[in-house]
């Protein structure tokens, strides 16, 4: 008998993470994610294991995003040490996101000892290092998608293409016991189908058991086309009050879409005058990784770069200035107005977006422009539910720049598309919703007995299943 024990998005979006169990296929760990929002060293501190990390006999990574891989270092930490099997390009990926999360957590590390080194207090040591990270990214067996790969006596997994980000995958996990097979489908993080770049999402037919993502189960995105006639009208009219517009964007995904469109409406003429920063050394290597993996992306999109004599995003937009180094990054403060601002980090935990804010978010001039999910606790949920008072750097901020959201440029897939994609299975699989809040995996389960008479379990965290 097979098991799977939900330990993380279960009734939350972020911290990925769940154990598999079975005769055919030992302990396998999909998903080894990082809460976001907070400090981070109370994340890493905070983040502990309901399990033995060196009985862990492989982890299956859906992509690269950290509430889906971050723990992976620490994870290898405290005794880990078998294969982590993923997708090429999310291998190529990791290794950046690695990098970066190791950076700020060293940094942030350094400044609470140096706190506790005035007061007296017992320094903090690294939950993990640099050696860490190299030998996680050692383990990693870059596959290639709809290929079957043997990962355990009697089990195998297929990748297919979620259409998330760059590598995104759904997981296809087949066991044999007793002679007979067992398929477990997990969604990973399904894409939006009108996101540009990205191909569709593929719909697999036969489970047994279906792990569903709900991130947006409770509501549908804008129309592709209504989504950039609100993102004209907010430049448009940030552009008539004198002022910048400042975007917090995922490194990953969203930030390389959004260069895209930015790149049509030039295109068309729709950007004179404006000055675009991508102020972001991580997503700016991000970009590059992009550029090689082109040749993998949706058709017709890429046609657009290539029709235009441009064989990469960042080309695709002349009027884009790579933000690399820190004066660099100070240097957008001089521009007073007509500026385009991408920086991470998406949910405004880090990041040069809060510099920004620091000079921008207390003038009424200026607008913040959220095009991704803003989990519960992070400094973007705050400014999307209305919050007029912010801290940062140790200062209260008044919000006085227009928050606006545009949902239709989500990586996510909205309500309607996640009911289709599970309408899609023939029989009757079982069906557990995940990565989402109780609100809209509760919504969505709803919608789906109403809708197509799929019956859906929302499980809790820690609690286990058999299939």
């Amino acid at each position: 008998m097979a098991t799977v024990t939900f330990y993380g998005a279960a009734q939350e979006v972020t911290g990925s993470c769940y154990l598999i169990e079975s005769p055919a296929l030992g302990r396998v760990l999909l998903e080894c994610g990082m809460h976001q929002g907070g400090d981070a060293v109370d994340r890493v501190q905070d983040e502990t294991f309901a399990f033995k990390p060196a009985d862990i006999d492989a982890v299956v990574l859906s992509h690269g995003h950290l509430d889906h891989s971050g723990m992976l270092p620490k994870l290898v930490n405290q005794g880990f040490s078998g294969p982590i099997y993923c997708t090429q390009s999310t291998r190529h990926l990791l290794r950046i996101l690695f990098e970066d999360a190791l950076g700020l957590y060293e940094r942030d590390l350094e400044r609470e000892n140096l706190r506790r080194q005035r007061s007296g207090r017992k320094l903090i040591e690294p939950e993990y290092t640099a050696k860490d990270v190299e030998a996680t990214l050692k383990l990693c067996q870059g596959q290639s998608y709809r290929t079957r790969v043997e990962i355990g006596p009697q089990a195998s997994v297929r990748f297919l293409d979620a259409g998330h980000i760059l590598g995104s995958a759904i997981v296809e996990l087949t066991l044999t016991e007793k002679g007979q097979d067992k398929v477990l489908v997990f969604s990973g993080d399904l894409g939006n189908k009108e996101s540009a770049l990205m191909n569709d999402p593929e719909s697999p037919t036969h489970a047994d058991l279906v792990m569903m993502e709900g991130t947006y189960g409770n509501r549908d995105h804008r129309s592709h086309d209504q989504t950039l006639q609100q993102f004209r009208e907010v430049l448009a009219e940030t552009w008539a009050r004198g002022g910048n517009v400042m975007i917090p964007a995922f490194a990953i995904g969203r930030t390389q879409e959004l260069i895209f469109h930015l790149g049509c409406l030039h295109e068309a003429g729709e950007l004179d005058g404006w000055q675009v920063f991508l102020d972001s050394p991580m997503a700016i290597e991000v970009t590059e990784v992009y550029d090689r993996w082109l040749h993998i992306m949706d058709d017709e999109d890429i046609r657009c770069l290539t029709e235009s004599g441009r064989d990469s995003l960042a080309r695709f937009l002349p009027n884009l200035k790579l933000c690399r180094t820190a004066e660099e990054s100070m240097a957008i403060n001089n521009v007073k107005q007509g500026a385009i601002i991408i920086a991470g980090s998406g949910m405004c935990t880090g990041g040069r977006i809060r510099h920004h804010f620091k000079h921008r978010i207390w003038r009424e001039e200026n607008t913040v422009i959220f095009i991704g999910f803003q989990a519960q606790g992070t400094l973007g949920r705050l400014l999307v539910d209305g919050k007029k008072d912010i801290k940062m750097f140790g200062d209260k901020f008044k919000v006085r720049a227009r928050i606006e959201t545009i949902g239709g440029l989500s990586a996510h897939a909205g309500q309607t598309e996640l009911i289709d994609w599970a309408a899609g299975f023939s029989g009757k699989p079982a069906m557990v919703l995940i990565h989402g809040e109780a609100t809209a995996l509760d919504a969505l389960s709803q919608k789906l007995w109403l809708d197509k008479g799929i019956r859906s379990d929302v499980p809790t965290q820690g609690s286990c299943i058999a299939f």
